[in-house]
């Protein structure tokens, strides 16, 4: 089995673990960023709107994969089709609700509508032609399944190398402190952190910081940024100041809308810190609800404020949680284990 990976480049750190580990077991495998490949219209690179074929071809010919693997729905996936390689989606996101959500906001104006529209024939080309879709958690797993009924599907959760996340000299930040780590680039995710107003409000003591960036930015700051105990820091240098950052804080929170597989959560586990995040989507199978840390209903303050002040007022709780928050990571989430359980599934459905 030779496995060719083509990725998006936020995620090429993360698949080069999970090659890494492939390599380990055997199976000669090659990550590459996607469009260095193969890319096309609707790309915002015009320039490659009339980008040559044969890079790809030329990468098919020297590595010669029996099986190629993508991170998202893109033309690397389409010209995997056309050259009758068996193609694997591992699908990150609930791709149809987000889809219908970019339409409803930043995609609304006419040339963004015509370039959704590209990338929407793309998606469904790819779904429809793929021998497997592998979703990333068991959440989106069912919906797979409803929206794509016949296709062959297994999960393949986010893994994760728990070497990596060690405690460090952290940054410079006011205490005690809630740390959130999160983009706002899809605003059914993002617009949940607007019931940190009322927790700002009512818990005036507590400082609160904000790393992450996205389109939708600047409709979260009107709201939070008037309150003093609330600062962005901006996006942050991966994984280092990362780290730094999660080595500081007292508390994580996510505090999301939307969300299948947030690798912040394992993470934050990794570094110790007990996590507060909502109940939605795949959360739930990243922690364990009043053991790592606890689950919040979505758009409930309240009991984000309640959470909040239990965990600090405990100081046992506080290292009891980070103990077996990063237990239960190393245990169910190290790359070791997801790539295992990956080829076994795989060769489970070829069996079939």
């Amino acid at each position: 089995m030779r496995i060719l990976i083509g990725g998006s480049s936020s995620k090429i750190f993360h698949l080069n673990e999970f090659a890494k580990e492939l390599i380990n077991l055997g199976i000669e495998t090659k990550v590459v960023f996607d469009i260095d490949f193969s890319d096309g219209f609707p790309s915002r690179k015009i320039k490659h709107w009339i980008k040559p074929k044969n890079t790809f071809k030329k990468l098919i010919k020297e590595f010669q994969p029996s099986i190629i693997l993508v991170d998202r729905q893109r033309h690397f996936g389409l010209d995997a089709i056309k050259e009758k390689i068996p193609l694997i989606i591992h699908l990150r996101g609930d791709y149809w609700k987000e889809m219908k959500i970019a339409r409803e906001t930043i995609y609304k104006s006419f040339p963004k509508n015509i370039a959704l529209n590209a990338w929407k024939k793309i998606g469904e080309q790819c779904f429809k032609n793929a021998e497997i879709i592998v979703p990333i958690c068991n959440h989106l797993n069912k919906i797979t399944k409803q929206k794509i009924p016949n296709k062959k599907t297994f999960v393949m959760h986010q893994g994760i190398d728990p070497s990596n996340w060690y405690d460090v000299k952290g940054m410079k930040l006011e205490h005690p402190c809630v740390g959130l780590l999160q983009g706002a680039v899809i605003w059914d995710k993002a617009k949940e952190m607007l019931i940190l107003e009322n927790v700002l409000k009512k818990l005036p003591n507590i400082k609160f910081y904000w790393v992450g960036d996205g389109p939708f930015r600047k409709e979260i700051m009107i709201k939070l940024k008037k309150y003093k105990n609330f600062e962005w820091l901006g996006p942050l240098e991966y994984p280092n100041k990362v780290r730094e950052y999660l080595s500081e804080i007292d508390i994580y929170a996510l505090i999301s809308g939307l969300d299948m597989s947030p690798l912040t959560l394992l993470e934050a586990q990794l570094m110790k810190k007990p996590v507060i995040a909502t109940n939605v989507g795949g959360i739930p199978e990243l922690m364990i609800d009043k053991k790592t840390g606890f689950l919040i209903e979505k758009g409930n303050s309240e009991e984000l404020i309640k959470k909040i002040e239990e965990i600090l007022n405990d100081p046992k709780k506080i290292e009891e949680m980070g103990i077996q928050g990063r237990k239960f990571v190393e245990e169910n989430f190290s790359w070791k284990i997801i790539t295992e359980k990956f080829v076994k599934d795989l060769k489970k459905i070829s069996d079939k």
